[in-house]
């Protein structure tokens, strides 16, 4: 088999922090890079990335905004997918579900992303969003995504 590809696998990654964020960069050349987050871990199974939001993502009350939270999850969710497949811009996403746990209150956000599934098709990930308490999520995300 030389020449050809490793097959995709949760146990090995192809692409580190360095590699996803500059990635995230060239795909994404119109959003402001403060505004999608970054990775900040990528190793088998696992990406942990991190955002410090502005004004523009607090909601009524001062508290960071749904829509934030689950583009923040889904950000993570497709560096994790990327990070097993390697640069595939049309990985797309084909389900989020996000629940809501305690309120989100302004600081920087961080995201664990993991993978529970990854298929040739489909990749399927928990992302567990929170403030300054791992071990008390504000925030959580079954995402799926189709590989193309």
């Amino acid at each position: 088999m030389t020449g050809e590809a490793a097959p995709i696998s949760s146990g090995a990654i192809r692409l580190d922090a360095e590699a996803l964020n500059a990635f995230m960069a060239e795909a994404f050349p119109h959003s402001e890079p403060d505004s999608r987050g970054h990775v900040v871990l990528a190793v088998p199974g696992h990406v942990r990335a991190r955002i410090d939001p502005n004004d523009r993502a607090l909601r009524p009350g001062g508290l960071i905004s749904g829509p934030t939270q689950m583009g923040f999850a889904d950000m993570a969710a497709y560096a994790l997918v990327l990070a097993h497949i390697g640069p595939v811009a049309m990985a797309v996403t084909s389900a989020l579900n996000y629940q809501f746990l305690r309120p989100c209150r302004p600081g920087p956000l961080f995201a664990d992303a993991h993978m529970l599934r990854l298929g040739k098709r489909l990749a399927v990930m928990d992302v567990r969003i929170w403030t300054d308490d791992a071990d008390k999520p504000v925030g959580q995300a079954n995402v799926t995504y189709a590989i193309p």
